[in-house]
């Protein structure tokens, strides 16, 4: 069983996660969840066999439409009416990688026994994952609080042999793909619709995703940052524990702790200095990029709570003989707090920027724009625009979706989280600021051969060794373009250890 991952009571963790993808475990229902999903469905099938009561979603309508009262024969079809007319997503589509995790999240939802589910339904989407079994997700249609239907409902076609999915980079249309593996087709039973449907694991499985690219891009903007201040001549002052101590952030503390180590050896950062203090792009540094770390601690807790839960609605309650129809799938959780990672990590983006600003201004014996003879080049010049506009971009998409609202449903879904545009415009964002710190990364490593040949710390010369295999130093204009793109490509490339992202946080115990 060392390749399988067991659901289980046991929370999940971002760690976990993340090696159940990278070692390409299969997944396994643990005899407690088993035991737990079968007994719940139990008790929902007895109790629609002994009461005539309404229950919304299971003998009901659904919205507006939950006074409806429905036939016992059609129980059947009003589930399978409900995935069919709700899997009304558009846009592009969900990359494979985060629609995977959107099954692990599902599948550990139904796990609890509280969504009166067939055993049959989980061990399906158990099938879809182990075999890497995509159902085509679009980005939009979710308005984030009656769950994530649309991306949920598109999530589920396949169950029923309905729409389209990808396997082993083939497109299938649903029925072909379960005649291909000689699957029939689920028969959704009372309720099930409803749990597949309800839930916010759209929001939360790119919030999981979110979090691995923001970890691994605020580590490397540290490293950036530290080729920065060595190759602007910048002070190593604000950087020590005392000022740290005094206003003790946690992420503050990390950050300036970090830059030490990262130029350890550095005969630039030794070196006397002429001027008294750096800008505040520099200067302020464990300041703005640990109030971000801060930041991402903060959004873990609530997506680790929010993956470890129940967010689908009616919830069963078996032992209690209740069954209670609430909100969990109400996504304002996940919303304000990927709202928060959007404008903690557009932060890194824009310092980022005013680093790049201030090594191309031929201030401190760098020459304009980091070039030889500056007028016949335009050097660095543009690329900074280029930084410019992609991080007034992110302000704007850094605006906060969860002020947002708007009714559906005829008024019954009357306030809505907007948790789903939030998710989104976040991984655009942090995508841009993984461009926006290559840009940097091509700045201050051009900037350093002109301190040659003095060198920064042996740690950061090595990291710039192997960036250099990549992109070489500029001695006159060419079309930077495939540059800015090598180093993007390269900073994807660099395999840093989740471990050492999540446990030691950057080589300081996590608090």
């Amino acid at each position: 069983m060392n390749n399988y991952h067991i659901i289980s009571s046991e929370a999940l963790d971002i760690v976990t996660i993340y090696n159940i993808f990278k070692e390409k475990k299969k997944l396994k229902l643990s005899s407690e969840s088993v035991e737990k999903i079968v007994a719940c469905k139990t008790y929902l099938d007895g109790k629609l066999a002994n009461s005539k009561k309404p229950m919304y979603g299971i003998n009901t309508g659904f919205g507006s439409l939950c006074n409806t009262k429905i036939s016992e024969s059609d129980l059947s079809k009003l589930q399978e009416n409900l995935v069919m007319s709700h899997a009304c997503g558009t846009g592009e589509r969900v990359p494979e990688s985060v629609v995977k995790v959107m099954l692990l999240l599902k599948i550990q939802s139904l796990s609890y026994g509280h969504s009166g589910v067939q055993l049959k339904t989980v061990e399906r989407l158990i099938d879809f994952f182990n075999n890497d079994i995509f159902p085509f997700v679009f980005t939009q249609g979710s308005l984030g609080a009656s769950g994530d239907l649309a991306p949920l409902a598109h999530l589920a076609l396949p169950l029923l042999g309905k729409g389209n999915v990808v396997h082993e980079g083939e497109n299938y249309h649903a029925a072909e793909l379960l005649e291909k593996f000689n699957w029939e087709p689920i028969n959704l039973q009372a309720k099930e619709g409803l749990a597949l449907l309800n839930g916010t694991q759209f929001m939360s499985a790119y919030g999981v995703y979110l979090l691995l690219m923001s970890h691994k891009t605020s580590y490397l903007a540290d490293i950036i940052a530290a080729i920065s201040l060595d190759a602007f001549d910048g002070r190593l002052d604000p950087f020590h524990d005392l000022v740290h101590e005094v206003r003790p952030h946690p992420g503050q503390r990390k950050v300036a702790r970090r830059f030490n180590e990262l130029l350890e050896g550095s005969e630039l950062i030794s070196r006397e200095k002429e001027h008294v203090q750096d800008p505040y792009s520099f200067r302020c540094i464990p300041q703005v990029h640990g109030a971000t770390k801060d930041t991402l601690d903060f959004v873990e807790k609530v997506i680790l709570t929010e993956i470890n839960s129940v967010t689908d609605n009616p919830n069963i309650f078996s032992e209690e003989d209740l069954i209670i129809s609430g909100g969990n799938f109400h996504g304002q959780p996940l919303a304000l707090a990927l709202d928060y990672l959007k404008i903690a990590m557009a932060e890194i983006g824009n310092i980022s920027e005013r680093r790049i600003f201030q090594l191309v201004s031929g201030l401190r014996g760098l020459p304009a724009f980091l070039v030889d003879n500056p007028g016949l080049n335009s050097g660095f010049m543009i690329p900074q625009y280029t930084a410019a506009s992609i991080v007034s971009a992110n302000k704007q998409l850094a605006t906060p979706a969860s002020v947002d609202s708007i009714v559906s449903s005829n008024g019954q879904e009357d306030h809505v989280s907007m948790g789903a545009n939030a998710a989104t415009q976040a991984f655009t964002l942090i995508r841009n600021v993984e461009r926006v710190i290559a840009i940097e990364l091509m700045n201050a490593s051009q900037a350093l051969e002109f301190r040659r040949p003095l060198k920064t710390s042996p740690l950061l010369e090595s990291f710039l060794d192997y960036y250099r295999k990549v992109v070489p130093f500029i001695k006159e204009d060419k079309v930077l373009h495939n540059d800015i793109e090598n180093s993007i490509q390269f900073l994807k490339d660099v395999d840093i250890e989740v471990e050492e992202l999540f446990l030691n946080n950057y080589g300081v115990e996590k608090h």
